[in-house]
């Protein structure tokens, strides 16, 4: 039961993690822009959601791959906030603290895995 619970935790909770980053590409609808540079944009808004989705498919059977990737994001997405000179502790909610726990757990399922073998 545990083993089948940290299997598929982090598998769906990327999932939806995934899904709610597309949520916010969105926002380009409300631009006036040309049908080309709305597809630009969706393009580049969800280029991130693109490479987690990526990395998720690899993670599926690597759990090493999605441990290293979600708990970088989180990092990378604090560095680019800090780096903004924009912080507010609802968008180290929003996405860095979700990414921490999802590559977490990948790592915990990558330990129990090792251990197995």
């Amino acid at each position: 039961m545990f083993s089948k619970l940290i299997f598929w935790t982090p598998r769906i909770l990327s999932i939806i993690f995934i899904c709610f980053l597309v949520v916010f590409s969105f926002d380009v609808f409300e631009m006036e822009l040309s049908f080309l540079q709305i597809i630009g944009a969706l393009f580049i808004h969800n280029l991130p959601s693109l490479i987690l989705l990526a990395v998720l498919i690899i993670s599926w059977k690597h759990e090493i791959v999605g441990a290293i990737t979600f708990i970088l994001a989180g990092l990378i997405y604090i560095l680019l906030l800090l780096m903004r000179g924009w912080y507010h502790w609802s968008g180290l909610l929003l996405i860095a603290l979700p990414a921490f726990i999802i590559g977490t757990l990948f790592l915990i399922g990558w330990f129990k895995k090792r251990k197995i073998k």
